[in-house]
């Protein structure tokens, strides 16, 4: 499995000449980043003297962002499996009507699910800067950065999941469904900037210098 494979490893194959893993995959992995650094900022804070306060709200992020960072990294073989899904739609037979028609229900298919798995993650990513903005408010100052480099790293994953969306969901033949996700993706994109900026500008706040 993708996730189990050395950091080089990935990075090897995200390089090669192979369609995947791409992009969806690597939107994945930062969205995980983004969660795993969450925890990171809770668990340093959790025990810390004078942090006494916020130990219940830190092992509730913990454990969100534990749960977030595991179901992104599911979703790195998730991309994988509905770009080859959709590759095999394309490689079917042509031949007669009924194999057309065949060909177009699966390639329609598979196109859903290619879109449906960016928005999914680019769902996921946006709890993970809610998550991010918690810990930034309440974290430990000695870790307060990485909450801040969480953040940026889920928005980031969020902005590139987007672009799976936008050049899967235009291909759709059901229509209604392409225009709810193009909205629901817009609407993660506005959200995530905005929120991202607020958890920024607050860790910077905190540094100091």
């Amino acid at each position: 499995m993708i996730a189990q494979q050395s950091i080089e490893e990935f990075l090897a194959r995200l390089a090669s000449a192979d369609p995947t893993p791409g992009g969806g995959s690597a939107a994945a992995v930062m969205g995980a980043m983004g969660a795993a650094l969450v925890s990171m900022v809770c668990n340093v804070s959790i025990g810390k003297k004078g942090y006494e306060y916020v130990e219940a709200e830190m092992r509730t992020v913990h454990a969100e962002a534990d749960r977030l960072r595991l179901q992104l990294t599911g979703m790195i073989a998730e991309d994988v499996a509905a770009f080859d899904s959709l590759m095999q739609a394309y490689k079917l037979a042509k031949a007669t009507d009924e194999e057309k028609a065949l060909r177009s229900e699966a390639i329609q298919a598979g196109l859903r699910r290619a879109t449906e798995a960016p928005l999914d993650c680019a769902r996921r990513c946006l709890d993970v800067i809610g998550l991010a903005r918690r810990a930034g408010d309440h974290g430990y100052r000695g870790v307060i950065s990485d909450a801040g480099v969480g953040v940026l790293a889920a928005n980031s994953a969020l902005r590139s999941a987007a672009l799976n969306v936008y050049i899967n969901a235009p291909l759709l033949k059901d229509r209604q469904y392409a225009e709810q996700a193009l909205a629901e993706i817009d609407r993660l994109i506005a959200a995530a900037a905005a929120q991202s900026e607020t958890v920024y500008a607050t860790v910077r706040s905190k540094l100091g210098g």
